[in-house]
């Protein structure tokens, strides 16, 4: 009897764990992109990347016409690579923000995005 109840107690312990590293985020379809992005920067705050990124995706793909929140999900996604130490996705995700700065559009994007990828892209050059 004992052993039965240290068994499902192991059980669901390993579960209730394996649960907590894996978690997916369920994102209203009515949620806005303000919300998103809030929910975004809380998980950061917490250190939740993979939660972050899932909404900084879910920016991306709910915005595909507007060149600003596109660009916005995509320096965070490669931010949020470089803080884990994955430099290659961040140096890839930073370089095609970047692509965006070099239409004749330019000017009319967000500036700080192509000044942060620049110093982010720095860091990474520094680090290697």
């Amino acid at each position: 009897m004992i052993d039965r109840k240290l068994r499902l107690i192991i059980t669901l312990a390993a579960a209730l764990i394996l649960s907590a590293c894996a978690t997916t985020v369920i994102i209203d379809e009515d949620m806005s992109s303000a919300e998103i992005m809030q929910r975004a920067q809380e998980a950061m705050d917490r250190n939740r990347y993979e939660i972050a990124i899932q909404y900084y995706e879910a920016l991306y793909d709910r915005n595909q016409t507007n060149i600003d929140l596109i660009i916005t999900a995509e320096y965070h996604i490669a931010h949020i690579k470089y803080k884990q130490k994955k430099y290659d996705e961040a140096r890839e995700g930073l370089n095609r923000v970047l692509s965006y700065y070099t239409t004749a559009d330019a000017i009319l994007l967000p500036q700080h995005f192509r000044i942060l990828s620049q110093i982010v892209l720095e860091n990474i050059s520094e680090k290697e």
